[in-house]
C-alpha cells in the first residue's frame, strides 16, 4: 500500500546525516531536531504553537485533556473512522457520541452533528478522512451556536488545504479549537517509528498542553496538572524535518495518481471514485478509497490480493458495531451510510512513489474483474 523504502532513497543521505548527528550528541529527547521540527511546521502550517508528542492517538487523548473534558461529557465524531478518534474520549471516561457521514465526501454528516447536541455536549470531532477536508465552514458555526469546542483529528490530512466559503484557506488542523495529527509511518508526513503533534493558536491551551506532555511539568518535579509521558524523539524529528519542504510535492504525486485512478475507472459504472477538484488542495490522499456498488467487493478483495495486488478494507466494522463501543443508544438504522461503505469501500495503492505503469496495471486488473 505504501512505497516507504523507494521514498527513503531520494531523501537517504539527509536523514542519515541528521541521524548521526543524532547519535554524535545523544540529545535524543526534546533535542535540537525536535525544536527545529517544531518551528518548521508551525510555519508551514500557519499555526502559533506545534506540541510535538509521541504518537497521533496520544495527541487526541492530550488535546482532550487540555480542554478540560471530563466524565459525563459527551463529545461528538464520525462513526466511520479508525478507533483512535473514540478510544481516548473512552479512556477519559467521556462519552463518545457517534453519528453517521455524507455520501460524497465520507465525512462527519452536518446535519447528524446537529441532531445529537444536547446539554451534554462539549466538543464534535471532525476526521478529515483519507486526506479530505472535513465541512469546517458548518462545523465552526455550530460550535460558536452552541458553545463547544472543536478538535480536529487531522492524522490522515496533514498539508491539506480547507477553502472556506469566502475563497479563503486554511490549513486543516489549525481550524478548530485544537488539531491532531500522527507521524505514523505510512501517514503523507511519516516517520519512522511513532510521533505525534497537537495545533493550536490559544497561548493558553498550548501553555496547558506542553506541561501535560511531560508529565505535567514546567520546571523539573515541580507537577503543575496531571500529565502523561510523551515526547517526540529526536531520530524522528530527523526524519520529519527531510520531509516537510516536500509535503506539498508528496500531495501532489498523491493527486496526480487519483487523476489517473479515476481517469481509469469513469468508464465502469459500478465503481464510485473519490470527488476533488485538481487544481485545489483540500484532499491529500492519504488513501485512495473506491466503492463497488455490484456486490463484488469482497471477491475484488481476494482478487487482488491473489494478483499481488495490496488493497485493503477501511474500514471493515463501523465503530458503532464494535465490541468496545456498542451501546444501546445506538440505532443501526441512524447510520446508512456508514454501513453502506462498510460492504463497498475499497482502498488501491497510494504514495508518492507510484509510476504509470503501477496504476495502469491495478486499474486493468480492477476493471477486468468488476463488470
Amino acid at each position: 500500500m505504501v512505497d516507504l523504502k523507494s521514498q527513503y532513497e531520494h531523501i537517504k543521505d539527509e536523514i542519515n546525516a541528521g541521524i548521526q548527528e543524532v547519535l554524535d550528541t545523544t540529545s535524543y529527547i526534546n533535542g535540537p531536531k525536535v525544536h527545529e521540527f517544531q518551528k518548521s511546521l508551525e510555519d508551514y502550517l500557519g499555526v502559533k504553537h506545534v506540541i510535538p508528542c509521541a504518537n497521533g492517538t496520544d495527541a487526541l487523548q492530550i488535546a482532550m485533556m487540555g480542554l478540560g473534558l471530563k466524565s459525563g461529557d459527551e463529545v461528538i465524531t464520525a462513526d466511520f473512522t479508525f478507533a483512535a478518534t473514540v478510544e481516548v474520549v473512552g479512556l477519559l471516561g467521556i462519552t463518545p457520541v457517534l453519528v453517521d457521514v455524507e455520501e460524497d465526501s465520507m465525512n462527519i454528516s452536518i446535519e447528524a452533528i446537529k441532531k445529537a447536541i444536547t446539554p451534554k455536549t462539549k466538543a464534535i470531532v471532525p476526521v478529515h478522512l483519507f486526506g479530505r477536508a472535513a465541512n469546517m465552514d458548518a462545523i465552526m458555526e455550530l460550535a460558536t451556536a452552541y458553545n463547544l469546542y472543536v478538535i480536529e483529528d487531522n492524522a490522515q490530512a496533514i498539508g491539506a488545504d480547507y477553502i472556506f466559503a469566502d475563497g479563503s484557506t486554511k490549513k486543516v488542523g489549525t481550524i478548530g479549537h485544537v488539531g491532531a495529527t500522527s507521524f505514523f509511518p505510512s501517514k503523507n508526513l511519516g516517520c519512522y517509528g511513532d510521533g505525534g503533534a497537537i495545533f493550536t493558536n490559544d497561548d493558553d491551551l498550548a501553555h496547558i498542553i506542553r506541561g501535560i506532555v511531560n508529565h505535567g511539568m514546567y520546571e523539573r518535579y515541580h507537577h503543575d496538572v496531571i500529565g502523561v509521558n510523551s515526547r517526540l524523539d529526536s531520530i524522528q524529528a530527523v526524519v520529519l524535518n527531510a520531509k516537510l519542504p516536500r509535503l506539498d510535492s508528496y500531495g501532489k504525486a498523491r493527486r496526480n495518481a487519483a487523476k489517473a485512478y479515476n481517469d481509469a475507472f469513469t468508464v465502469n459504472e459500478h465503481i464510485i471514485t473519490p470527488v476533488f477538484n485538481m487544481d485545489a488542495n483540500d484532499h491529500v490522499f492519504h488513501q485512495y478509497v473506491i466503492r463497488i456498488t455490484n456486490g463484488k467487493r469482497d471477491a475484488l478483495l481476494a482478487h487482488l490480493q491473489e494478483k499481488g495486488i495490496p488493497c485493503a478494507i477501511y474500514y471493515p466494522i463501523p465503530l458503532h458495531k464494535q465490541k468496545a463501543y456498542a451501546d444501546a443508544r445506538y440505532n443501526d438504522a441512524d447510520f446508512p451510510i456508514t454501513n453502506m461503505f462498510v460492504d463497498q469501500v475499497i482502498a488501491l495503492p497510494m504514495h508518492t512513489e507510484l509510476e504509470n505503469e503501477q496504476i495502469e496495471f491495478i486499474t486493468k486488473t480492477v476493471l477486468d474483474f468488476v463488470q
